[in-house]
């Protein structure tokens, strides 16, 4: 016996994706971006996943982190 169709719920298009719109970026990825830049500027050949955990481990120091205010 054959199933029935279903009909597939969608989002509304009232999120912020179909206005258009962008939440603001938070602390730690504002940090994170530039962090990463200047560490790939000076180390080009390090593997990026060596450079988010140097990059991580400064946010955890970092006076721009909120946990260290």
């Amino acid at each position: 016996m054959p199933r029935a169709a279903t009909e597939k719920k969608t989002k509304s298009s009232t999120s912020s994706a179909a206005s258009g719109t962008k939440k603001k970026a938070s602390a730690y990825n504002v940090f994170m971006k530039n962090e990463l830049a200047k560490l790939k500027s000076k180390n080009p050949d390090q593997p990026h996943k060596e450079r988010f955990k140097a990059a991580a481990a400064s946010w955890a120091a970092s006076k721009e982190n909120p946990k260290n205010a």
